[in-house]
């Protein structure tokens, strides 16, 4: 069995593993789904008159769940962060260290793991949504489209938590370092508001934001739009801007996720 095939046979025992680990602590499950659900509530029914108006509040839930849905993803990244940290903590990585595997298995099983929690939590916002009177008004297509770009961000960004997780000292830096970077890269962009409300030199960096892309070609997908179109070439070409941004973070951060695995399972 080549290298390739070997990291892909042994990453999905251990994808097995920590899914396992999920089932055996279903408030990590929990915490990954209450918490958008409270954010679609508050921004629906609390901010949604202010910001869409008496009568554009229904158009404004819809806007908004492809903010959540970027949003719940991205905090998912967290569980990367702290499964690792909680793994190094505990021993388990000497462990895996001491047995005949492949050393991406690790890190590819892990955040592909999270990548199942994702779509977890993707089935229960898209429920929420409904509820809420979101509706998805393009293709079938386009709406399967829409959901694989969302996959694939929440799978570039655990990349991410991979890396901030194997670097932590503990569970509870972990806990800080993982969460801390999110909320600029969510909040300063087209998650809960239209770019062009926000002030010119925040509205430059929103409109090049990766989370802003994803959104926007989500939205674009889903047939969701509110007030005037956004301009610019990452607004006009959303689709193929966001799948850039998640290509580049992963090529990045994959292999120094690797790496840096490689560094703690050799001490």
């Amino acid at each position: 069995m080549n290298a390739l095939a070997k990291g892909i046979s042994d990453g999905g025992i251990v994808t097995w593993r920590n899914l396992m680990n999920v089932r055996r602590n279903p408030d990590w499950l929990m915490a990954a789904t209450l918490q958008p659900i409270m954010f679609v509530l508050l921004f629906a029914y609390v901010f949604g008159n202010a910001i869409g108006g008496e009568a554009g509040g229904a158009a404004y839930r819809e806007f908004l769940i492809a903010g959540i849905f970027a949003q719940t993803v991205a905090f998912n990244s967290a569980f990367t962060v702290i499964g690792f940290a909680n793994d190094l903590q505990k021993g388990i990585i000497d462990r895996f260290r001491s047995l005949p595997m492949s050393r991406i298995a690790v890190v590819l099983g892990r955040t592909t793991s999270d990548l199942v929690v994702s779509v977890v939590a993707l089935i229960v916002m898209s429920a929420c949504g409904l509820l809420v009177g979101w509706r998805i008004r393009g293709s079938f297509w386009d709406a399967l489209l829409g959901y694989l770009v969302m996959l694939m961000f929440a799978w570039a960004l655990s990349w991410v938590g991979a890396l901030i997780g194997l670097a932590a000292r503990s569970v509870e830096v972990a806990q800080s370092a993982g969460l801390i970077w999110m909320f600029p890269l969510s909040f300063i962009s087209s998650a809960f508001v239209p770019t062009d409300t926000l002030p010119a030199f925040l509205k430059a960096i929103a409109d090049w934001n990766p989370f802003t892309a994803v959104i926007n070609a989500t939205r674009d997908l889903f047939g969701n739009r509110f007030g005037a179109p956004p301009t610019g070439w990452p607004a006009e070409h959303a689709a193929l801007y966001a799948i850039l941004c998640c290509l580049a973070i992963i090529a990045i951060f994959a292999p120094l996720a690797t790496a840096r695995y490689r560094r703690v399972a050799s001490k």
